[in-house]
């Protein structure tokens, strides 16, 4: 986690203080107003077509989190000051720091860059990296010490003070990292994939120590670990395209996820359509998917008409795949958890017993879904496997629909084995309209 708040051209043994003494306290987090926004961004990058509006509440949490090339670490080079917009502004507690006619360098801003390396100077002990970023900003050299001292041991690291980063294993020099980067008291924290570089066996440690060391502090991090979400953040935002679709707090969008990415971050699989009935939305392949509205009993769902766009959300653990027999027959072969004993699956594309499937097999047909006897209404998709993930007895299995939109199915490895699953394999699958939660589309 490379720290880049503070010049790192090298220190001297005792460097010339800067202007203005800091105010330096205890290793706990710096003193913020209770209320307002400790930082904005209300700009737009040009030539990489970034459009964003990010709100960051003071004493708050905030991920961002998106596919690759979203726009994520441009939200940070903004905030930090290595990138200046086209045009729009960008604000630290209210103070405008960045526009296209006026800039705040990153060295002037109390604003600290966590990054996936430590980036401690090879040439300094561990105590001397951490009291650099208080000299560097006026404190006389033992005052700084004393806080290096109290940073470190807040790290669980003050028996490393006299090492050199050469001699710290890589779990301790992203410790001795933390401590630099908040010896500063900082008015911003930015993490940017901040255990992407651990080993899994040290990274749940540091994950611990960062949510204990930044409990009240303002934070903005970019991750893709959902680990990190739960541990770390308080809200998230989720960007795509270079623009912000969709914030709120972890849980809300974790639990009601508005595109794929974040779908696939809360372990879900996402599906968009129309909505067609009180329970029902159609995909553009023509897939009916029958679900059921969460709080449309108790409270009503605003925006759920005939034609309005929906989405779908749904576990793979519920999803049951059904291998289609090839045009010799064969026997029936299913693997998932969301089909009942007694469901045989798929014959000749008909669908599981039961349930019509998509008539006579046409590709541009709908597919059906009906109860089968007594038992609940169920979903029945044609699909076919894109991918396959082992992960020891459990597979994941990535399937597309007709019109391209992605359903993922746990299965045990066995079963995969059994129903000779492969890219290009056609399949069934198979859903209880009780585990799948419908939405209007936000």
């Amino acid at each position: 986690m490379a720290e880049r708040a503070c010049s790192q051209s090298g220190p001297a043994d005792d460097p010339v203080p800067a202007a203005g003494p800091a105010e330096v306290a205890g290793p706990g987090p710096t003193a913020e107003p209770t209320a307002g926004l400790a930082a904005t961004l209300d700009c737009r990058i040009d030539d990489r077509d970034v459009d964003l509006r990010i709100s960051v509440p003071t004493g708050r949490r905030l991920a961002i989190v998106g596919p690759n090339g979203a726009g994520k670490s441009t939200a940070l080079s903004l905030l930090a000051g290595h990138l200046r917009p086209d045009s729009g502004e960008v604000h630290l507690r209210g103070r405008p720091v960045s526009s296209p006619h006026t800039h705040v360098p990153a060295h002037r801003r109390r604003v600290v860059s966590l990054e996936q390396r430590p980036g401690l100077f090879p040439h300094l002990t561990a105590l001397e990296n951490v009291a650099y970023g208080p000299r560097s900003r006026g404190l006389r050299r033992r005052p700084a010490l004393d806080r290096a001292h109290a940073e470190l041991d807040a790290v669980g690291c003050a028996d490393l003070a006299d090492r050199r980063p050469h001699e710290l294993s890589g779990g301790q020099a992203q410790r001795v990292a933390l401590a630099r980067a908040l010896a500063v008291d900082p008015e911003l924290v930015l993490l940017d994939e901040p255990l992407a570089a651990l080993d899994v066996e040290i990274a749940p440690g540091i994950r611990r120590l960062l949510a204990d060391r930044l409990t009240g502090r303002t934070v903005v991090m970019v991750t893709h670990d959902p680990l990190d979400l739960w541990a770390l953040a308080d809200d998230v935002v989720v960007v795509s395209g270079g623009r912000a679709v969709q914030s709120g707090t972890v849980e809300g969008v974790l639990s009601r996820p508005g595109t794929d990415f974040a779908a696939r971050l809360a372990g879900v699989s996402l599906l968009e359509g129309e909505v067609t009935d009180d329970d029902e939305l159609r995909t553009p392949g023509g897939d009916a998917v029958t679900g059921y509205r969460p709080g449309a009993a108790s409270e009503g769902v605003p925006g759920w008409a005939p034609g309005a766009r929906a989405i779908a959300t749904v576990d793979p653990r519920a999803v049951a795949v059904h291998a289609v027999p090839g045009p010799a027959g064969g026997a029936d072969l299913t693997a998932g958890s969301a089909g009942p004993a007694g469901l045989t699956g798929p014959a000749g594309l008909a669908g599981p017993a039961g349930l019509a499937g998509p008539a006579g097999s046409a590709a541009g047909a709908a597919p059906a879904h009906a109860s089968a006897g007594k038992s609940s209404p169920r979903n029945s998709w044609p699909a076919r496997v894109v991918g396959l993930a082992p992960a020891g007895a459990l597979t994941r299995v990535t399937t597309e629909l007709r019109d391209g939109q992605r359903v993922d199915a746990e299965v045990t490895s066995r079963s995969a084995a059994e129903l000779a699953l492969a890219p290009g394999v056609a399949v069934m699958l198979v859903v209880k309209a009780a585990q799948v939660a419908l939405y209007p589309r936000g």
